[in-house]
């Protein structure tokens, strides 16, 4: 019986994609690909300068340009092609490569990304895993099919003695852990 692990999803079965590897014994993650070819924006260049103007001149914001800045400043999110399998009280925690920062200018804006084990072939999306990410240099970021993007751990987790969740399944697909299902 298979316990914990890395699938291909539909959508990408026979397109090439390989399961995380750890690269060393003591390793704690496993490597994941980009599944495809993708460009990641410089922020800089999404007319985010400007909004930054305004505000650090202190001219006062509009509602356009608020939505302009939430439209702008939203991260990219980059195919896998894998969904995760493992058990109830596991999870899997996507966490940035030290060496995006260093060398590519790339931030998971979201500092690390959590994976239920209930996200494993839900219905919205097959439990499909998504890296979010920023790219903070000022040149766009050209990142090719098979590119280590992060790196996951999985993590027993533990529950408070009055545990009762909110709902018994999970309702949708990416971001989808509050009740309506929706981000």
């Amino acid at each position: 019986m298979k316990t914990r692990g890395f699938e291909v999803v539909s959508k990408y079965q026979d397109k090439g994609i390989n399961l995380p590897r750890r690269q060393t014994l003591a390793s704690a993650g496993y490597d994941i690909e980009a599944a495809e070819d993708i460009v990641i924006p410089s922020i800089w260049r999404l007319n985010f300068v400007r909004i930054f103007r305004l505000i650090r001149n202190g001219h006062q914001l509009y509602e356009r340009d608020y939505k302009l800045a939430d439209k702008i400043l939203k991260p990219i999110l980059v195919p896998t092609g894998l969904k995760v399998y493992m058990p109830e009280d596991e999870v899997l925690v996507l966490a940035n490569r030290s060496s995006n920062t260093f060398k590519k200018n790339l931030a998971l804006p979201n500092g690390i990304g959590v994976i239920d084990a209930d996200y494993y072939n839900n219905p919205n999306n097959e439990g499909e895993l998504f890296v979010q990410v920023l790219n903070y240099g000022v040149r766009p970021l050209h990142i090719k099919k098979g590119d280590r993007i992060a790196q996951g751990i999985f993590m027993k987790y533990l529950k408070t003695d009055d545990d009762d969740p909110i709902s018994r399944q999970r309702l949708s697909g990416f971001g989808s852990t509050n009740k309506e299902g929706k981000n």
